[in-house]
């Protein structure tokens, strides 16, 4: 499919914000007693406070699931559906989902949910401190196929978080190659959430894939955005925002707000 941010989103360079879940059932952090009611509170208090920020779209996580997993069980999509279901009546911007690190999951999730794009690694295969990442597009285009998927958006981390590439190719053949594959937008991180990435790998990846949509993934700041705006065509934005700027916490809502001034600032 082709992605066109503004048909999507909107506007032209939008700041797409993380929602993050708690623990989800059957993970380490996950809250037995309080249950799904306090999964609906956090999601619920945490969406409402980013869109009355003016963010442009929303991206829901469960990045409290640490450590994470290659393939989760079917507890993980079917909680995060059940809660985004729940709430969503009051969404308003358009949303995507990550379920780390599974995309078939994610687009299960996708599907059921109504969500427009997942994120997720997709091409290329890297060591990592879960073990070797390796997917598989192939089989994920076939299985979107299969599921009536086919309008979900695939959004590629080429540079994932706590991991390296296998082999000589770097962000310039990445990118080339995810988009020749068929991702929709490809996205550069740095080492970990809400870690800046290097701006050197957001030009390399822009300029090799110039009609291809590329995402600033980690470490957008309210300061930075403007530099980053210069090259990216799109954020996605969790830590900054968060009470502070620690990942786990709550989105605070003066930190929501001072980074969408900012984008609204250097937007052209």
């Amino acid at each position: 499919m082709t992605l066109s941010l503004k048909d999507t989103f909107g506007t032209a360079k939008p700041v797409i914000a993380m929602v993050h879940f708690p623990g989800l059932p059957g993970r380490p952090w996950h809250d037995r007693a309080a249950g799904r009611a306090r999964l609906l509170d956090v999601v619920g208090r945490d969406l409402a406070v980013l869109q009355d920020a003016g963010v442009d779209g929303l991206l829901f996580c469960n990045e409290a699931d640490v450590p994470y997993q290659l393939a989760v069980g079917p507890e993980i999509p079917a909680a995060m559906a059940a809660v985004i279901g729940e709430l969503l009546a009051e969404v308003r911007v358009p949303f995507g989902v990550n379920i780390l690190w599974d995309a078939r999951a994610s687009l299960a999730l996708a599907r059921a949910t109504g969500a427009t794009f997942i994120r997720e690694v997709l091409t290329g295969v890297y060591e990592s401190d879960l073990g070797m990442i390796a997917p598989d597009i192939g089989d994920l285009a076939a299985y979107r196929e299969a599921i009536g998927a086919s309008d979900v958006a695939l959004f590629d981390n080429i540079s994932p978080e706590f991991a390296s590439a296998i082999g000589s190719r770097g962000i310039p053949e990445r990118a080339k190659g995810a988009a020749f594959l068929g991702a929709d937008a490809i996205l550069i991180s740095g080492p970990a959430a809400g870690v800046p990435f290097a701006m050197s790998d957001l030009v390399a990846a822009k300029e090799a894939v110039p009609d291809t949509t590329v995402v600033a993934n980690t470490g957008v700041r309210a300061d930075s955005i403007a530099e980053i705006f210069a090259v990216a065509d799109a954020v996605i934005v969790g830590t900054s925002l968060k009470v502070d700027g620690a990942t786990f916490n709550a989105v605070d809502p003066a930190r929501a707000q001072r980074l969408m001034d900012a984008a609204r600032s250097a937007r052209p």
